[in-house]
């Protein structure tokens, strides 16, 4: 049986101890967890399990370099990461080996975490799609993001896996050798410790020849933080907007060497996508020459 590698990075993380719980309770497969404490000791304590392992942090380095030394030791033949603050299905790993191709990134359906109440929000419908949005639309907040995409939803909603442009970076899955050999783990070249995980992910996988899937037949359920618990993981704005110019640069004037499609492939290949405008491919190259003209 094939084992499921679960990492976990966290930074002084309120529901942590549920979400490990939850994971080992809900999974019915082989499966291992690898907790990354950034920093922190967590409150409560976890509980002990055979399949479970700490990474324990003295000072804060991030979570890019914390997901990355988590995969360095894991042992399955898949990864999966989520956020510290995740409810699941029940046999969420079996439903996500089962259709997981070798270039493939896979997303569950996301739902919104009630974390109090553990539960899902039932006031609130599943999110299954994201666009890549135009890294320019907004002047004052450069970079891409990946944005709830409610049209594509719906006129796709009987299809159970499908294509999905981006994602939000909560969870993901891949075979551990797509994360490592492929896309060659995350960077923090330019992107600094935190900002546009899914943005790489997902965009070395399409451009690098793979694929990235919403499957509908599993999902989690995601605690959108807000005002009310705050951040466990400090972004420094600063660095928050270098890593976002950064990556629409690069990833605008196709920088990156092992690609074997253009961004222009992406974005003819889900046509039409929200914030890019019908002249999108002469608006493109005239950025480009504003930037210097980079285009290999």
């Amino acid at each position: 049986m094939s084992k499921v590698s679960i990492i976990i990075p966290s930074r002084n993380e309120l529901f942590l101890f549920p979400t490990v719980e939850d994971i080992f309770r809900k999974a019915h497969g082989d499966i291992e967890v690898i907790v990354l404490l950034d920093g922190y000791w967590p409150s409560p304590l976890l509980n002990e399990h055979k399949n479970l392992t700490l990474i324990h942090r003295g000072i804060d380095r991030g979570m890019r370099d914390g997901i990355n030394s988590a995969a360095s030791i894991a042992k399955g033949d898949y990864l999966m990461k989520c956020d510290a603050h995740c409810m699941f299905a029940e046999g969420f790993d079996e439903e996500l080996k089962r259709n997981c191709a070798r270039n493939w990134v896979v997303v569950p359906r996301r739902y919104s975490l009630d974390a109090e109440r553990w539960d899902i929000r039932k006031e609130k419908a599943p999110v299954d799609y994201h666009y890549l949005s135009y890294p320019w639309a907004k002047p004052e907040e450069i970079g891409m993001h990946g944005e709830v995409w409610k049209e594509r939803a719906e006129t796709r909603k009987d299809i159970m896996i499908d294509d999905e442009m981006s994602s939000q970076g909560s969870c993901w899955f891949m075979t551990k050798k797509h994360f490592q050999r492929f896309l060659g783990g995350l960077s923090e070249v330019g992107y600094g410790r935190f900002v546009q995980e899914f943005q790489e992910i997902g965009l070395k996988a399409w451009l690098g020849g793979g694929e990235v899937k919403i499957n509908k037949n599993t999902w989690y359920a995601h605690l959108h933080k807000g005002k009310q618990y705050g951040r466990g993981y400090f972004i420094n704005k600063k660095e928050m907007i270098n890593g976002a110019v950064y990556s629409a640069e690069y990833w605008m004037q196709n920088k990156w060497g092992k690609r074997v499609h253009d961004i222009e492939w992406l974005i003819d290949k889900f046509w039409p996508v929200p914030t890019w405008m019908e002249n999108w491919r002469e608006v493109l190259q005239n950025k480009r020459k504003e930037l210097g003209g980079h285009h290999e």
